[in-house]
């Protein structure tokens, strides 16, 4: 099934470089894919994934390792920001 990865500020680093002018990559996942599954691949520091979206609803820390992906879903994960 196809989905959308977005990944933002410093996390775009670990996009391929095709991906990054709209830090989006388009991915082909299997049936019943994960976030976990999904973002594994990409060797994203786990302190690092902060936000995570799933067609712009939060998903919690805990139920990122469980929550399934479907068809046409657009996942977009973003660091801690700091600021002042």
């Amino acid at each position: 099934m196809k989905i959308t990865l977005k990944l933002f500020a410093s996390l775009s680093d670990h996009l391929p470089a095709s991906a990054k002018p709209g830090n989006e990559l388009p991915l082909e996942v299997a049936p019943g894919a994960t976030i976990a599954q999904v973002i594994a691949p990409f060797g994203l520091p786990p302190k690092m994934v902060h936000l995570v979206l799933v067609n712009g609803h939060y998903i919690a820390p805990e139920q990122r390792l469980a929550q399934v992906l479907d068809e046409g879903d657009v996942l977009a994960i973003w660091p801690p920001i700091a600021g002042g």
